[in-house]
């Protein structure tokens, strides 16, 4: 019963971000809101179960992890028009998307994070006592943090500067690997999910599997490289040198 009702939570603020889509006529926030479904299902889970040092660090991660992202994205979208992405999908569901997006985009985000939260409820109800696996897969969860967070501020950075107009990033994390960010945000979750590992492996892989397929094959890697590829004429080079995700730290 705890677990859904964390997908009610999530419902109902998914159709508040819908209802804030009808105003502003798009929905690029919806980006900002995803790392909020999972730091509103992690207290939720926090309050639900007796508090222990390993679900205060579970909440801690999330937190830091969610609000991180989502500010990120909010200094990043600030004033600009609706994303290409979901131009695209627009596009493709009228007549009425401003109705279809209620389910297409705000009800989808909201399933999906519940999903891949499940992670956060077997880590959060786990009472076993912490061990040093644990401490291994929080550090390493940490360290995806902090690994995607410097990416996204070198990203961040390069793109503030006006002669960098037209350019590709390849200095700093991004000359290991071409989507450091991305790989940053999987030693998140699958160091949560090392710290699930004294409950035995069941439905916990669904959800850093889960995780991997989003950003590989669905709205990660996939389609953002098909977009760089088309806008950056040395894209192809740059792939035949560099990692998709595992940073090489060592030359070819």
């Amino acid at each position: 019963m705890i677990y859904l009702n964390a997908l009610i939570i999530n419902v109902l603020f998914a159709y508040l971000g819908w209802l804030i889509s009808l105003k502003k006529n798009n929905v690029t926030h919806v980006d900002i809101m995803w790392g909020l479904f999972f730091v509103l299902n992690a207290i939720y889970f926090y309050t639900a179960f007796t508090p222990s040092l390993r679900s205060a660090l579970v909440l801690l991660l999330v937190f830091l992890w969610g609000a991180r992202l989502s500010i990120y994205l909010t200094i990043r979208n600030w004033g600009k028009s609706e994303d290409a992405r979901y131009l695209k999908i627009r596009k493709n569901n009228e007549p009425n998307f401003r109705y279809k997006s209620a389910y297409i985009i705000f009800g989808l985000q909201s399933i999906l994070s519940w999903i891949v939260g499940s992670i956060l409820f077997i880590a959060i109800e786990n009472d076993h006592p912490l061990i040093w696996f644990d401490i291994l897969g929080f550090s390493i969860a940490f360290f995806g943090i902090v690994y995607e967070s410097v990416a996204d501020y070198q990203l961040m950075l390069f793109k503030s500067n006006i002669k960098n107009r037209g350019k590709l990033l390849q200095s700093g994390l991004w000359r290991f690997s071409r989507h450091p960010n991305y790989f940053g945000e999987l030693l998140v979750w699958w160091g949560i999910f090392m710290t699930t590992l004294a409950t035995g492996i069941h439905f916990n892989l669904v959800a850093p599997l889960l995780m991997t397929f989003l950003i590989l094959r669905f709205s990660g890697v996939t389609l953002l490289e098909a977009n760089l590829v088309k806008k950056f004429d040395g894209y192809q080079t740059y792939k035949k040198k560099v990692n998709t995700l595992i940073p090489r730290f060592w030359k070819a």
